[in-house]
């Protein structure tokens, strides 16, 4: 009996210590599904901004915008207020439908260049996808003393966030509980990141230290809550 009890013990052991060799489970990251336009690929104004002599902001056309590429370039300065806002046609021909808007004020240092001393520039490019809504900015990995601001709106999907042609309780609950500002840099996964919504604008603020890719979008599996 008391071999019996010996041997019960030992298999017991035996099977903890297993257990506890067992790899653990490692959850993969969210794969984050993207919020596209309505329609076809969007129609798209833009216009960059610098202060003037009276601190009021006065159109800046040197380089001149382009949406031919859907690719927008403008110069920043380290130390003065640089911005630019993209609107898109919506389908009653308004072209004043807000989509994102960007400012600049302390380009820090830039990939490649080095640190970027006050009063010297360096040129921004924004790049707007067609599918989805969603941005690259460049030079990737430009850091930023002082946050630029970012803001994008998502009214440019008419609604139908996850893409199924209908705008149904679906789509506010997505909008409501699961909707987000992601960004990825190179290859690493996608991360959603902290930002400021409003329901009643239908858009994102956030502040950005560095240049990336920044889409929206949601993960079924992901509720965010800062």
């Amino acid at each position: 009996m008391v071999g019996r009890r010996l041997l019960l013990v030992s298999t017991l052991a035996l099977s903890v210590v297993r257990c506890a060799e067992q790899p653990t489970a490692i959850s993969s990251p969210p794969v984050p599904q993207f919020v596209g336009w309505a329609g076809d690929a969007p129609r798209l104004t833009a216009t960059a901004l610098r202060p003037n002599h009276n601190g009021v902001g006065g159109p800046l056309l040197s380089p001149p915008l382009s949406l031919d590429t859907y690719s927008i370039s403008f110069w920043a300065v380290r130390g003065e207020s640089r911005s630019v806002r993209i609107n898109y046609q919506g389908a009653d021909g308004d072209v004043s439908n807000p989509f994102l808007a960007l400012t600049i004020t302390d380009p820090m240092s830039v990939p490649g260049i080095g640190e970027i001393a006050v009063g010297d520039s360096v040129l921004i490019t924004v790049g707007i996808d067609t599918t989805n809504l969603g941005v690259s900015l460049e030079p990737s990995g430009t850091q930023f003393g002082t946050a630029s601001q970012l803001k994008i709106w998502y009214g440019g999907a008419g609604g139908d966030l996850n893409g199924d042609a209908q705008v149904d309780s679906t789509d506010a609950y997505i909008e409501g509980q699961l909707l987000s500002v992601w960004y990825r840099e190179g290859e690493s996964p996608w991360s959603p990141i902290p930002a400021a919504h409003s329901l009643e604008e239908k858009s994102f603020t956030t502040e950005l230290q560095h240049f990336s890719l920044y889409f929206l979008g949601y993960a079924l599996d992901w509720v965010v809550s800062w």
